[in-house]
């Protein structure tokens, strides 16, 4: 019996040890952690030399980084606003719905991806559904497709236009 009571007050001094250990090591991490001691307007200015991928990784650094990136808007706003040229309408929409520009960007990366490289010819020699790479596809609606197709048209119409200028100035 007094052998396990033993055990016991020894078990409790490890855990009272481990326990400061802990403590001295969060400790540690938050005298080393900026985004604590820094004011967070400064915070949010370093924050925002970074693009959007470098910005998802320090958001798995620690609690503090996610908080601060997954929470602050304005750290969203300019990477939001660079897919306007590829999901305009998209985007627009969601941002009147009251959606913050980080939701408004995860709600439409993907898509102007694909809206972007199908209008860069990546997609260009698709015949068929299957052709269709699907880590690379999302769903969009059919106004999306509309636009992409016109864009894909008017493309077409002008290398066309530059072809038939080509072949009769290779006639005269």
């Amino acid at each position: 019996m007094q052998n396990n009571s033993n055990m016991d007050s020894n078990s409790e001094v490890s855990d009272r040890e481990l326990n400061s250990v802990d403590a001295e090591e969060e400790n540690e991490e938050s005298h080393n952690n900026f985004v604590e001691r820094l004011p967070s307007e400064l915070t949010e200015n370093i924050f925002s030399y970074l693009d959007c991928q470098s910005l998802g990784r320090a958001s798995m650094t620690c609690k503090s980084w996610n908080s601060k990136i997954t929470t602050d808007d304005l750290l969203w706003k300019p990477h939001c606003l660079a897919l306007r040229p590829a999901c305009d309408r998209k985007i627009d929409d969601d941002l009147k719905s009251g959606y913050s520009f980080r939701e408004t960007f995860l709600r439409n990366y993907q898509m102007s991806k694909v809206k972007r490289a199908w209008l860069s010819g990546k997609y260009s020699n698709i015949t068929s559904y299957s052709d269709l790479p699907e880590k690379s596809m999302c769903v969009m609606d059919a106004e999306m497709w509309g636009e992409i197709l016109d864009a894909q048209m008017k493309s077409d119409d002008e290398k066309s236009q530059q072809i038939c200028h080509l072949e009769r100035s290779k006639s005269k």
